[in-house]
Formats: C-alpha cells, sequence, structure tokens
C-alpha cells in the first residue's frame, strides 16, 4: 500500500466529494493523496497564447486550494498535486499506473442535468490499471459521527473474484466494518420453462439451500484470512444487479469486480457493474482482474 491515493479534481461539487473521501482513503492507507487536475488545449485553431495561459492559471488556483482545504482537514495526510495539459480521462488513466487506488465523482463540471454518470468517471472505470472508486456528491460518512454500523457490500458467484474479493475484505477491515455478501441467484433454466405449471417451495429451498451451502464453502477460506472481520452472507433470488443495490442501500462501499480484456484498450464494463454505477447512492469500487 506504498503507492498513492489519486484523485480527479475540476472545481466540482462532484470532484470535491471525491477528493475528501481519497483523503480519508489515504489516511487509512497510510499514503500521500495525489490530486491531478487537467486542463487540456482550447479547441480550435488560433487560441491566443494568454487564453490558454490563463486558463492554465484558473486551473492551477483552484488545484492550489482544493489541496490547501484537504491539508487543513486532514493533516496527516500528505497531499500532492500535479496540473496536465492533457484530456482528463487520459491523464487520469496515465496517472493510474503509479497509484494505488483512483478516486473520482461521478460528475464533474461538464454533462446535463439528470445524468447520473459522467464520461470521464465511466471511462477510467472500465480501463484503469488501478481500482478506481466512483464516488456520489453526498457519499455516506463512514469517519464522522454516524447513527449505524459501518457497512461494505461485495457480490460473490460461484467463481469469485479474488482481486475484488480482497480489495471488500481489506477495506471491511480498515473500517471495523461489517462485509455483507451477497449472492444472487436464479431458478434452474428447466424449472421455469413454458411447460412448467408452478415450482414447489419445497423445490425453491432445496435450490437456495444449495447456493447458500456454496457461498459458505466460498467464504471459507476468506474467514481464515480475515478473522477479525464481522460477515453476514445475503443469498438473494434476484438479478445480481438488483441484489447489489438491495443490499447497499446505506453503506459505506459497494464493491464490484471488473474483467479486464487485452483485446479491449479502451476497457469495458460489464452489465452489473454499469447498471451499479448508474443506480447506486454509495461510493463504488471497480476492481480489475484478469479475464
Amino acid at each position: 500500500m506504498s503507492h498513492p491515493v489519486l484523485a480527479g479534481v475540476d472545481g466540482s461539487a462532484g470532484g470535491s466529494a471525491a477528493a475528501d473521501w481519497a483523503a480519508r482513503e489515504a489516511a487509512l492507507r497510510g499514503v500521500p493523496l495525489l490530486l491531478v487536475h487537467a486542463s487540456p488545449s482550447l479547441p480550435g485553431v488560433g487560441v491566443p497564447a494568454q487564453a490558454a495561459e490563463t486558463l492554465r492559471h484558473v486551473g492551477e488556483r483552484m488545484l492550489q486550494r482544493e489541496a490547501d482545504a484537504l491539508a487543513a482537514r486532514h493533516p496527516d495526510v500528505e497531499v500532492r498535486r500535479e496540473q496536465s495539459d492533457h484530456a482528463p480521462a487520459a491523464t487520469l488513466l496515465t496517472a493510474a499506473h503509479g497509484a494505488g487506488l483512483l478516486v473520482v465523482g461521478t460528475r464533474g463540471t461538464g454533462g446535463f442535468d439528470g445524468l447520473a454518470v459522467g464520461s470521464v468517471a465511466l471511462r477510467v472505470a472500465a480501463a484503469a490499471a488501478c481500482p478506481v472508486v466512483v464516488v456520489p456528491r453526498r457519499p455516506a460518512d463512514a469517519f464522522g459521527e454516524r447513527t449505524r454500523a459501518a457497512r461494505v457490500v461485495v457480490g460473490f458467484d460461484a467463481h469469485p473474484v479474488h482481486e475484488a474479493a480482497r480489495f471488500a475484505f481489506s477495506a471491511a477491515e480498515a473500517r471495523g466494518a461489517e462485509l455483507l455478501v451477497v449472492r444472487a441467484w436464479a431458478l434452474p433454466a428447466e424449472s421455469v420453462s413454458p411447460r412448467t405449471v408452478v415450482v414447489t417451495e419445497e423445490d425453491r429451498a432445496t435450490w437456495e439451500d444449495q447456493e447458500v451451502q456454496q457461498l459458505s464453502d466460498a467464504l471459507r477460506a476468506w474467514r481464515e484470512k480475515y478473522p477479525a472481520v464481522a460477515l453476514r452472507p445475503d443469498v438473494a433470488l434476484l438479478h445480481p444487479a438488483q441484489a447489489l443495490l438491495n443490499a447497499s442501500r446505506g453503506a459505506d462501499l459497494l464493491v464490484v469486480g471488473r474483467r479486464t480484456d487485452p483485446r479491449a484498450a479502451e476497457g469495458r464494463l460489464g452489465p452489473v457493474t454499469h447498471a451499479v454505477l448508474h443506480h447506486a447512492r454509495c461510493p463504488v469500487a471497480v476492481v480489475p482482474h484478469p479475464g
């Protein structure tokens, strides 16, 4: 955990919320916080040099104010800053190669009313080399005064993703949080064919017991590795995205995996990850793993 936590800032409320979340995470990890702001060249030809320089100075002042405010709120965190002349997504993707975690807001200064997740957040979540946390404008505060216990949520299937599981267990352990492990399942295809009249409660209970046992088996090694983490399994007869969204209500963090594909230079998000990014109301960690 020697790599810094990286946060993209652009002067928006969403960027500030993400930077504050990133500072808290850097404090937990005991690593520096690196704030990055991109001031790409103005579009078109013949842009006056003075206009480009003014835009850069505005970005530098914003970055300095953000860094000063975070340093005052989090005096134990070393806050660094970096200015780039390239496009925001490209800047963050390049910087992510040297980071332990990249944190961005769901939306920056662009977009339109009603837009849930902006293009920069989607692109870095799909392609960054390190885990990415996408933070809503009003994330749950896992560090200040609270009226409930901290909770982290992660999804497990028949073949749980090692990287996402490790991230979730580590996050829960660092926060002293309960870890809610969600396993979504569906009725066997042969049981819901057009010729099926009804699925008996006995059959349903049998299938559910099998799912519960498989989840218990999958968690055994993780329980041994993280004995201090309080686990709560949740087996749900739902679509995986809906099961995760239901479980994440009021959570401090929702963790999902993202399969990396060397053939897709821009990366890609699966349908479940895409759904939770757009609809979750808590920070979402997208953890890359080999396909």
